[in-house]
């Protein structure tokens, strides 16, 4: 039985999880078992699409205490394992599935893949499994030959397919009295995050760095973005200088993103920033450094200063929706 853990972020089910349930569905197609995955405080709608992803049978936990406290997830997915007796558990290789992977690998002396790009290949007990190393320069196939395999996802690495598939529900309660613990939560908002898609999951992702010269210029990039319905980014060294929040920075030491569509704007492009964004599928560079290293990477590139190309951009992409209307 393949076990998959599944989150609600903001009132949906995360593009990733559904993912995951999807990479779960292939593997136990693979070995011909099912799908079970838990989830927290899902309501009706959100059990039938995780459903319809190729779950078999969903574990719905009703506990507001839970959250995504990496002590709480990682019990209850060992309790949640053990009764199922799963042999293998998928998570996203997201902020929760790099926190409770592996102190569920090491509770259940399970092997990890952290970080896997593709569909592993089952030969008897044992898995081989594919995920990028030195920085995405190159792939590495690890086997997993342990009883229990634990695989966490990149996310964006497979496009999410509903079926028709319908799964049974059953209320699974958790016991988390032997674990003291105290969680804080801090938030940092901008003006327009709470509509934009989460980095990891955004198919399209406008990024900006020192180039734009200070935090007060940023209202160009969030304009665009807005029109693109793309999700704000920004290099490290922009975060750093608390211009952007951190949540925003993507790079080697940040967020790494698969994003559809990445546009690059005032961002040098040093191996770090790469390392992080070399995954997206289609890369645009804005910089008026046309010796920039970015360029060597990237798709279609403008040399120009970003503040007289932005507002022209932004232009032609009201008229375009405009004329699609």
């Amino acid at each position: 039985m393949v076990l998959v853990y599944v989150e609600i972020n903001k009132g949906r089910v995360k593009k990733g999880s559904l993912e995951c349930v999807n990479y779960a569905s292939n593997i136990a197609a693979s070995v011909g078992g099912t799908v079970t995955a838990l989830v927290n405080n899902a309501d009706a709608s959100q059990l039938e699409e995780i459903g319809k992803a190729g779950a078999n049978k969903i574990l719905s936990v009703k506990n507001d205490a839970l959250g995504n406290d990496s002590m709480y997830l990682s019990a209850t997915m060992e309790q949640a394992a053990k009764a199922e007796n799963a042999k293998v558990i998928i998570f996203g290789f997201d902020v929760v599935g790099k926190a409770v992977a592996p102190r569920l690998s090491a509770k259940l002396k399970a092997g990890l893949v952290a970080g896997a790009v593709d569909f592993p290949t089952v030969n008897g007990n044992t898995m081989d499994v594919r995920k990028n190393v030195f920085s995405g320069k190159a792939t590495a196939l690890y086997t997993i030959n342990s009883d229990i395999k634990v695989i966490s996802l990149l996310p964006n690495s497979f496009p999410v397919k509903l079926g028709n598939n319908t799964a049974t529900v059953s209320d699974f309660t958790v016991d988390l009295s032997s674990i003291q613990n105290k969680l804080v939560v801090k938030e940092t908002k901008t003006t327009n995050s709470g509509s934009m898609v989460p980095l990891p999951e955004a198919e399209l992702v406008v990024s900006a760095g020192r180039g734009m010269k200070g935090p007060e210029n940023w209202g160009m990039v969030e304009e665009l973005a807005g029109l693109l319905g793309a999700t704000t980014a920004c290099s490290r060294p922009v975060a750093d200088m608390h211009w952007r929040p951190h949540h925003e920075h993507v790079g080697q030491t940040g967020i790494a993103i698969r994003p559809n569509l990445y546009i690059a704007i005032g961002i040098s492009g040093a191996i770090q920033h790469l390392a992080g964004v070399n995954g997206s599928k289609t890369i645009v560079v804005i910089n008026n450094d046309k010796e920039a290293p970015f360029f060597k990477s990237a798709d279609y590139g403008i040399i120009g200063d970003a503040f007289s190309i932005l507002p022209k951009l932004t232009e032609a992409v009201k008229k375009f929706k405009a004329n699609q209307n």
